[in-house]
C-alpha cells in the first residue's frame, strides 16, 4: 500500500530588528546580531592629532613649574645655612609681593585703588596672622628627629609637585570661571605643610616668619601669576620660563655641577622626551564606536 506522503508548510523564521527593549525575539539567540552590525562601526572618532611642537610649547608650564620650586628650595638650602639672613629673605619678600601685584594687575586690566587697598588690608591681616603663628612653627617639631623632618619635607614637594595643575592656578585667577580643583588644594595643601616643616629647623621665630611668609607667596601666588601671563601673552609666558630656566639652572650649578646635570636632563626630558613620546603613542591608539557604545546626550541637562 503507497504510503500517504502529507507536505507540512515549513514556517518562515521571522526577521531580525534591533530593538534597545522588548526581550529575546523567537528564534534567535539573546544576543544575536546580523550583518548590519557592524555598518556604523567608527574607528578613531575622537583621537586628537597632536602636533610636536605644540606639545613642546604646553610642556614648558611644566618646566616652568618646577624651576619656581627649584628655586624655593635654593632658598631654604641658603637660609638653612645662613647665607641669606632674616633681612634678606624680609627684602625679597617685598619685592616678590610688589612685582607679582604688579603683574597680576597690569595683565588683568585691573587697575583701581580700591582693589589696591583692599589688596594691601588683606595681605596686612596675612602677614599678622604669620607673624603671630610662628614662634608655634618655631617649636612645633621640637621632638622630632631632623631626619624624619626632611624625608617628609621631600616626600610633601614630591606630591604637591604630582598633584599641582599646571594649566591653572592655585587660587582663582581673574575672570576665571571656574575653582581650583580639589588635586590642585591637596597639592597647595602639602607645599603649606612642607614649609611649616621646614621652618621648624630655622634658627629664629623671624626666620621662621620670613620663610613662611616667603613659601606661602610663591606657593599661593606665583601660579596666579604665571597663568595671568600665560593668558596675556604666550611669547611673555615662554620668555618668562627661558629667563626662569636659566637662573635655575645658573644657581644649581654654583651649588653643584651633579645637580646642574640632573636638573638639565629633568627639564630635557620634560620638554623633549616626554612630547616625543606622546606623539609616537598616538600610532598605537585604536579607539573604535558603534551601537553598543551608551547613549550620550547632545545637550545639556538644567535645572
Amino acid at each position: 500500500m503507497d504510503a500517504v506522503i502529507t507536505e507540512i508548510p515549513s514556517q518562515t523564521r521571522p526577521k531580525w530588528r534591533k530593538v534597545a527593549y522588548g526581550g529575546m525575539q523567537p528564534g534567535f539567540d539573546d544576543n544575536h546580531t546580523d550583518d548590519s552590525f557592524l555598518e556604523n562601526m567608527v574607528m578613531n572618532a575622537n583621537v586628537v592629532k597632536r602636533n610636536l611642537l605644540k606639545v613642546m610649547q604646553d610642556s614648558v608650564s611644566i618646566s616652568q613649574y618646577l624651576c619656581i620650586v627649584a628655586l624655593v628650595g635654593l632658598v631654604w638650602t641658603y637660609t638653612l645655612t645662613s647665607t641669606l639672613n632674616e633681612k634678606s629673605l624680609l627684602v625679597l619678600n617685598v619685592s616678590l609681593l610688589g612685582l607679582g601685584f604688579t603683574v597680576v594687575m597690569l595683565t588683568g586690566g585691573m587697575l583701581s585703588l580700591n582693589l589696591f587697598s583692599h589688596y594691601l588690608l588683606n595681605i596686612s591681616f596675612f602677614a599678622t596672622g604669620l607673624y603671630i603663628l610662628a614662634p608655634i612653627f618655631y617649636t612645633l617639631t621640637r621632638s622630632i628627629s631632623s631626619d624624619s623632618i626632611w624625608a617628609v619635607t621631600v616626600l610633601l614637594l614630591l606630591l604637591h609637585l604630582f598633584l599641582h595643575d599646571y594649566s591653572g592656578s592655585t587660587v582663582r585667577a581673574p575672570g576665571a570661571l571656574q575653582n581650583p580643583t580639589l588635586t590642585s588644594c591637596i597639592s597647595l595643601n602639602s607645599s603649606v605643610v612642607a614649609s611649616v616643616f621646614f621652618s621648624s629647623r630655622l634658627p629664629s621665630r623671624l626666620h621662621v616668619f620670613a620663610i613662611m611668609l616667603f613659601s606661602l607667596q610663591v606657593f599661593l601666588f606665583a601660579p596666579l601669576v604665571t597663568y595671568c601671563i600665560k593668558k596675556y601673552s604666550f611669547r611673555l609666558h615662554l620668555l618668562l620660563s627661558f629667563c626662569l630656566m636659566t637662573l635655575t639652572l645658573g644657581f644649581v650649578y654654583t651649588m653643584h655641577s651633579l645637580l646642574f646635570v640632573m636638573f638639565m636632563g629633568l627639564l630635557v626630558f620634560v620638554n623633549v622626551v616626554c612630547p616625543y613620546w606622546l606623539i609616537r603613542i598616538q600610532e598605537y591608539k585604536f579607539e573604535i564606536n558603534g551601537p553598543w557604545d551608551e547613549a550620550k546626550l547632545c545637550f545639556d541637562i538644567t535645572d
